[in-house]
């Protein structure tokens, strides 16, 4: 196999891969970046098992023939070293050796058979589901946030993604919070499913994909117990959670005593200077809510660290309801703000030990439940 790519090209390719490279693993292919051609263009894979990421980029293909599998640390530091010119890749299929030309660079880097890289697998895209780029990232990011990073329940490390006629809704939960955003599919599914996937395998997909109006298309081999999803230049293949995922709906308040509206950015800004002095101590943050009868009301919100300080902010907010004190942890306020995109939120509340809720004002396909911490 003999091909010229960009330099340029390639390096982007690389850092799209290398991600699913495994930096930790028996298998010493694994650590490895699989390079093949496929229809003209030269495909570039790796993967760690349980996530995998190919992406295809223009070459000229001067002669085609095996692949190779080279160390994907050594390959991509040598490509981000290269000049912006084009790149001569020629593997030797006798040595397993990969030899890379540009202007006055001339490397060999010893590989590993393809023969060894595991197998990926083949996307039917008649078979797809078809979702928007620009709406699958914000979706994403809307929710993963909200996943379990620990180990002890595999479940709560994935985000439920079920789909029904024409409506797409993702959940993601560690117990303390829970994310919900619901979307419309632009062509309803032949059949209702319901699946999930690691949260990690959603942000590499929202990291990867192209802006635009690209198409995703989200393939589900049956019997696999895979998802993939294939853009116009890449690939994402990620294993599913086996195991059932909490029942959500029945913990989500049906209705509250108190709702506050207010600006988020203002909500946002007051949240990340009180966790300044909050993430010294528990991380916890108090919210007193006074309604006034005679205009605006206002949210005072506090922190206290016995070796920081303390702070004090006033919001003005439109309050119905009563007034109350409730405690939250302060980083998962900020997580929320960081994530809505409408320039106010509502924040609904019952009791200073029972869940709020935070959504936009102007849309229901999102919503946000939070845990309150102890009043001390």
């Amino acid at each position: 196999m003999k091909v010229n790519v960009s330099q340029q090209q390639l390096a982007h390719g690389l850092s799209i891969v290398s991600r699913a490279v495994s930096p930790r693993s028996t298998l010493p292919v694994l650590a490895n970046i699989l390079l093949t051609t496929d229809e003209g263009r030269v495909r570039l894979s790796a993967t760690n098992l349980e996530l995998g990421i190919s992406c295809w980029i223009g070459a000229q293909i001067i002669e085609d023939g095996d692949g190779l599998t080279v160390p994907a640390r050594t390959f991509t530091d040598l490509i981000n070293t290269l000049p912006s010119d084009t790149v001569t890749l020629n593997v030797n299929s006798k040595t397993q050796t990969l030899n890379v030309r540009c202007g006055q660079n001339n490397t060999d880097i010893k590989g590993i058979d393809a023969q060894e890289f595991p197998p990926m697998p083949v996307a039917d895209i008649e078979d797809g589901i078809d979702l928007n780029v620009s709406d699958m990232k914000e979706i994403i990011r809307q929710v993963v946030f909200a996943a379990s990073t620990e180990d002890a329940r595999p479940v709560l490390q994935g985000v439920s993604v079920t789909m029904a006629e024409n409506i797409l809704t993702l959940a993601a939960t560690d117990g303390f919070r829970i994310s919900v955003r619901k979307a419309a599919l632009s062509n309803p599914v032949r059949k209702p499913a319901s699946i999930i996937i690691p949260a990690r395998a959603l942000a590499e997909l929202a990291r990867i994909a192209a802006d635009g109006e690209e198409i995703i298309h989200m393939i589900l081999p049956p019997g696999r117990g895979q998802v993939i999803f294939h853009m116009k230049n890449t690939e994402l293949v990620s294993q599913l959670i086996d195991g059932n995922f909490p029942d959500y709906k029945a913990i989500l308040p049906k209705s509250f005593r108190t709702t506050v509206i207010l600006s988020t950015a203002a909500f946002l800004k007051a949240c990340k200077q009180a966790e300044i002095i909050a993430r010294e101590g528990t991380n916890t943050i108090r919210l007193n809510i006074q309604p006034k009868t005679d205009g605006p009301g206002s949210v005072e919100i506090s922190a206290q660290s016995e070796e920081t300080g303390t702070s004090d902010i006033a919001l003005d907010a439109a309050i119905e309801g009563e007034g109350l004190v409730i405690a939250f942890n302060v980083r998962y306020l900020r997580e929320v703000l960081e994530v809505i995109t409408t320039p106010s939120v509502s924040l609904q509340v019952n009791t200073s030990n029972s869940p709020g809720m935070i959504t936009p004002t102007d849309t229901t396909e999102f919503l946000h439940v939070v845990m309150p911490m102890h009043l001390g």
